[in-house]
């Protein structure tokens, strides 16, 4: 029987299809990869009616090559748990979140059924521990009810949710020969889960942690100290005859690449263009308006992580947006950045200590720490792992994929056992 497990992701989805205890990865777009980007592209050539966007690799190649602009819509699921944000416009047409995660969900399921043929009805969906901002039992309700009804439009009747890091202990386990005590760290685009497991014949949950940030919140302190004053950030305009700084809120939405095009409005663009009259330094006000009236939010985001993943193999990267208008080049080096991410390296130390509290175990009596995701590859947050557990005794594998194929072995145990074996 075909089980299919789904890591909905932030950045990046990812499906799996598990037959005979041999698990298979989905492959999309021309360059065939095991990952589904995160993105919708409304085309700005379709002028009337109700749209379905495109998503994913055809996305990424539509805005890429846009003749007309139109709306690219990125990080979904950072919205899940927000109850302030319910829609959004394109065009003369409303669509919900659970519209555009519908829209999302079916285009992976669709993608994946030209490999697969049916996926069926039943799938195991990863969920964070923590959702972005789903700090309260109500804000994670909300994001569960969201994705389940995005993947019950998209053709799934039964949908069993696990956390993400759960799905990544069922594909550690899926290598072992012996039953083993793991800390498992999971580490997305807009999440960082930990959980302490039992893994083997009698497998137990010890304690789980969620944070509510990972690569995205890393990517924009490359923006904040790098990109964001090139384009007015610390700067000052004239306002009588005071001299004040530019607004700030506008910078901290230039982080987070899923808000960026909430600043492509008609009341953001004339405040702009008002505050570029009077500023001290015009051309980066200029600028900042080129990027924001031309979509440039991918582009933008693209040269960041890749200066992020230089960084991971290398002491120092050179960061280099260039388009007609905007040029950016600025050499970073390892050390700034991990002082730029100091706190989000706290709090995951002081989650890791947490979830080793909770589950009563001391860091000496965890036999193994298995981390994946992005995020998992940059050294200051592996390092975290090895000063407590020792470098022997951390691995890494199967980066994007491994929640995926975790999921996959997950639904075809429960097939055989429906109560579950971490229930």
């Amino acid at each position: 029987m075909r089980a299919v497990g789904i890591d909905f992701g932030t950045t990046n989805c990812a499906v799996a299809v598990a037959r005979d205890g041999v698990v298979e990865m989905a492959r999309f777009g021309a360059q065939a990869t095991e990952t589904f980007r995160s993105v919708l592209y409304f085309d700005g050539l379709q002028t009337r009616g109700r749209k379905r966007p495109l998503a994913g690799p055809a996305a990424i190649d539509a805005y890429l090559v846009r003749e007309t602009p139109g709306r690219l819509i990125q990080s979904l699921k950072s919205f899940l748990s927000s109850a302030l944000f319910r829609e959004t416009w394109v065009g003369s047409e409303r669509y919900s979140v659970e519209d555009l995660t519908a829209s999302m969900a079916l285009s992976l399921r669709e993608e994946a059924e030209k490999q697969f043929g049916d996926l069926g009805k039943r799938v195991v969906l990863g969920r964070p521990v923590r959702f972005v901002g789903g700090d309260t039992k109500e804000a994670d309700a909300l994001a569960v009810s969201r994705l389940e009804q995005a993947f019950r439009r998209a053709g799934f009747e039964e949908i069993i949710f696990e956390f993400e890091p759960v799905g990544a202990a069922y594909f550690y386990e899926s290598t072992l020969d012996h039953d083993e005590r793991i800390l498992i760290g999971d580490f997305g685009g807009g999440t960082s889960d930990f959980s302490l497991l039992k893994v083997g014949k009698r497998r137990r949950i010890l304690s789980t942690a969620g944070l509510p940030f990972a690569g995205d919140a890393f990517d924009a302190k490359i923006v904040r100290h790098v990109v964001s004053p090139m384009l007015g950030l610390g700067s000052e305009y004239r306002s009588l005859d005071k001299m004040l700084p530019m607004p700030s809120s506008v910078y901290l939405k230039l982080e987070k690449w899923h808000h960026l095009s909430f600043l492509k409005n008609q009341d953001t663009l004339r405040m702009l263009r008002s505050l570029e009259v009077q500023a001290e330094q015009p051309a980066k006000i200029e600028a900042l308006i080129h990027l924001i009236e031309n979509d440039a939010g991918y582009r933008l985001h693209r040269s960041v992580q890749r200066t992020k993943v230089e960084l991971s193999s290398r002491q120092q990267s050179e960061f280099v947006y260039e388009d007609p208008c905007v040029s950016i080049q600025q050499l970073v080096t390892r050390g700034d950045f991990e002082d730029w991410i100091e706190p989000e390296l706290s709090a995951i130390s002081d989650s890791v200590d947490k979830v080793l509290k909770d589950g009563r175990t001391e860091a000496g009596k965890v036999d193994r720490v298995f981390l994946t995701g992005g995020s998992s590859l940059v050294p200051a947050v592996r390092r975290i792992f090895e000063q407590r557990f020792g470098a022997e005794r951390v691995t890494a594998g199967d980066e994007f994929t491994s929640v995926a194929r975790g999921l996959a072995l997950r639904a075809a145990v429960r097939i055989r056992t429906p109560a579950g074996p971490f229930k």
